[in-house]
C-alpha cells in the first residue's frame, strides 16, 4: 500500500480508503447498498488495516450511526493505527441542519459510537454553498474544535465538483470529497483537481467504482434490494453504467492482470491531486481486490489520456427528459 498527504492536512492517508456507507446496511431503515453482515463487515475492516488501509470515511447518516459503532469496536485497540473520517449535517435521513448547536451535539454522539475521544477528519455533508454564505460562523467552528483537539482537520463532502470548485474559491476547505471515476469526470473537466493540486487542498475520491458498475459484475438488467440506491436509479441509467467498461475496453486489453475495478482505481490514482480513493467494500475479497490497485501504481500516461478522451466524448449520464 502506498500513501499521500492529505492536501495540508498533515494527516497521512492510504491511496486506498475504506468507504463505510455500506457497512452501515439497512439499520433503521437506512438505505444504502442494501442489508449486510455485521461479523462480514468487522472481517472487512481487520482484512482492510491488515493489508495498509488506514483511512475509513464514514458519517453519522450510515446506518443512522451503525456504521461508527463497527468501526469504533473493530478499532477500539488500534485508534491510533487508523485515519477515521466522519461526518455532519443530515437530520433523520433527509433534512440537513449545520447550526453550530447540532454539529457540537452531533460530533459528540459521533465520539461515543467511535469510543474516541477525537475525529482525524470532520466533513460538512453535502452542504448547498448558500448556508456557508448565510452561517458564517460554521468555518470559524470547525477551527475551534481543531483548536481544542476534538478534530484533528475539518473538511467539506460537496454536492458535485462544480460547487466544490466554488466552495474552493469562496472558502478554502482544507479537504474535499468529491465524485471521480472513468464515467464522471466532472472534477477533471471543470478544473478542480487542477485547482485543489495547485493549492494543496486534499482531495478525496468517492464512487472512484461508480457504484460498483465499473466493476464489470452487474448488468443493466440486475436485480436490486429495495433497500439498496441502486434500484433507485432509472432502468436506463442502470444500463448506461453497465456499458461503461465497454467504452474502456481499450485499458482492459492494455492491461490484462488488472480487473475492471482495479483499472478504474488505477486511473483515479493517476492525478497528484487526489490523495485517496474510498469504495465501497463489503467484505474481505472487496478489500484484497482493491488494495492491489495501489500496489499496480498509476496508469500509463497515454492510457490515461484516452480515457479522458473517451470521458469527454461520451455521454455516460442519463438526462431527463
Amino acid at each position: 500500500m502506498n500513501y499521500r498527504a492529505l492536501g495540508s492536512t498533515g494527516l497521512r492517508v492510504s491511496e486506498i480508503g475504506f468507504g463505510t456507507w455500506g457497512l452501515g446496511g439497512d439499520t433503521g431503515g437506512a438505505v444504502s447498498y442494501g442489508p449486510t453482515s455485521d461479523d462480514t463487515s468487522r472481517e472487512a475492516l481487520r482484512c482492510a488495516q491488515e493489508q495498509g488501509i488506514n483511512f475509513f470515511d464514514t458519517s453519522d447518516l450510515y446506518g443512522f450511526g451503525h456504521s461508527e459503532r463497527l468501526l469504533g469496536e473493530v478499532f477500539a485497540q488500534r485508534r491510533d493505527q487508523v485515519v477515521i473520517a466522519s461526518k455532519v449535517g443530515f437530520v433523520d435521513g433527509g433534512k440537513q441542519d449545520f447550526s453550530s448547536a447540532h454539529i457540537r451535539s452531533a460530533l459528540d454522539r459521533s465520539l461515543r459510537r467511535l469510543g474516541t475521544d477525537y475525529l482525524d477528519l470532520y466533513q460538512l455533508h453535502s452542504p448547498p454553498l448558500s448556508v456557508l454564505r448565510e452561517q458564517p460562523e460554521i468555518i470559524p467552528l470547525f477551527n475551534r474544535l481543531q483548536a481544542a483537539g476534538q478534530i484533528r482537520a475539518w473538511g467539506l463532502s460537496a454536492r458535485s465538483p462544480e460547487e466544490a470548485r466554488a466552495a474552493v474559491e469562496e472558502f478554502a476547505p482544507p479537504c474535499l470529497q468529491v465524485n471521480f471515476n472513468l464515467t464522471d469526470q466532472r472534477a477533471l473537466q471543470c478544473g478542480l483537481l487542477d485547482l485543489c493540486h495547485q493549492r494543496r487542498i486534499g482531495v478525496i475520491v468517492r464512487t472512484p467504482l461508480c457504484f460498483g458498475f465499473l466493476t464489470g459484475k452487474y448488468s443493466g438488467s440486475q436485480h436490486f434490494d429495495a433497500r439498496d440506491h441502486r434500484s433507485r436509479w432509472s432502468p436506463e441509467q442502470r444500463q448506461r453504467w453497465s456499458e461503461a467498461n465497454d467504452a474502456f475496453q481499450f485499458l482492459f486489453d492494455a492491461n490484462l492482470v488488472d480487473t475492471p475495478a482495479q483499472l478504474a482505481l488505477r486511473f483515479c490514482l493517476s492525478f497528484d491531486a487526489v490523495a485517496t480513493c474510498i469504495p465501497g467494500m463489503l467484505n474481505p475479497s472487496h478489500v484484497l481486490e482493491n488494495v492491489a490497485a495501489s500496489d499496480r501504481g498509476a496508469l500509463p500516461p497515454e492510457q490515461v489520456q484516452r480515457a479522458i478522451q473517451v470521458g469527454a466524448a461520451t455521454e455516460f449520464f442519463v438526462r431527463p427528459a
